[in-house]
């Protein structure tokens, strides 16, 4: 997956009267917690140029599912101000999330590791 969960949607509003889709959990250690870009909070735009307004929480996150190894997501992010209730600044929009920056590295890793641990155990 790419190391975060989301949470909202038409069927699930995460804040009252509003629709739109937010990272609710980013995995230690995850895709999207390795990019750094990403954070707890941040409302979810759009997907791969896909607009996530007004889906309900199941049609978004299969949008997620079927996103690829190359995955651009145009966020929001969320203000936490000293006092007063939480804001958001702008339009938000990252660069995009080139998660096979992450990702292929790191099944490469794993492939060699079980690669030695196999050519390993054939020498016992």
């Amino acid at each position: 997956g790419l190391g975060f969960n989301i949470v909202g949607g038409t069927d699930q509003q995460y804040i009252a009267n509003d629709n739109s889709i937010y990272v609710s959990w980013i995995k230690k250690d995850g895709a999207a917690y390795l990019d750094g870009r990403l954070q707890e909070g941040d409302k979810i735009l759009a997907i791969n140029g896909k607009d996530l307004k007004d889906l309900r929480h199941k049609d978004a996150v299969e949008l997620f599912r079927n996103a690829g190894c190359y995955v651009s997501l145009k966020i929001q992010r969320r203000l936490q101000p000293q006092n007063g209730p939480v804001g958001h600044q702008g339009d938000g929009e990252s660069g995009g999330l080139p998660l096979a920056a992450i990702l292929v590295p790191g099944l490469v890793l794993a492939a060699t590791a079980v690669w030695i641990l196999l050519r390993y155990r054939q020498r016992l």
